[in-house]
């Protein structure tokens, strides 16, 4: 249970940086920061935002999925894991 707890962790400290970064991009725009500036901004939270998901789909496999239900079918299994992959690509 600490592990699941440590990973909560990351991910609420993530999710501040996260705030803080588009705090900061809104205060760029209002203070007319140079575009190029903007979008190597807009750049790290994007990156950040995929660490997140990464992290909550890793979660998902690790934990969620593995145990959801044990009547369900190793197919049926990995298709659900593709499909939830694919929700969070897009």
């Amino acid at each position: 249970m600490g592990e699941k707890k440590d990973i909560q962790k990351d991910i609420k400290i993530r999710m501040r940086r996260i705030e803080g970064q588009v705090k900061g991009i809104q205060k760029m725009i209002e203070n007319d920061a140079c575009c190029r500036d903007l979008l190597v901004q807009v750049a790290a939270v994007r990156a950040a935002t995929n660490r997140v998901g990464s992290l909550i789909l890793q979660n998902y496999a690790e934990r969620c999925f593995v145990y959801e239900d044990e009547e369900t079918s190793d197919k049926e299994k990995i298709k659900e894991l593709i499909d939830t992959i694919n929700m969070f690509l897009k």
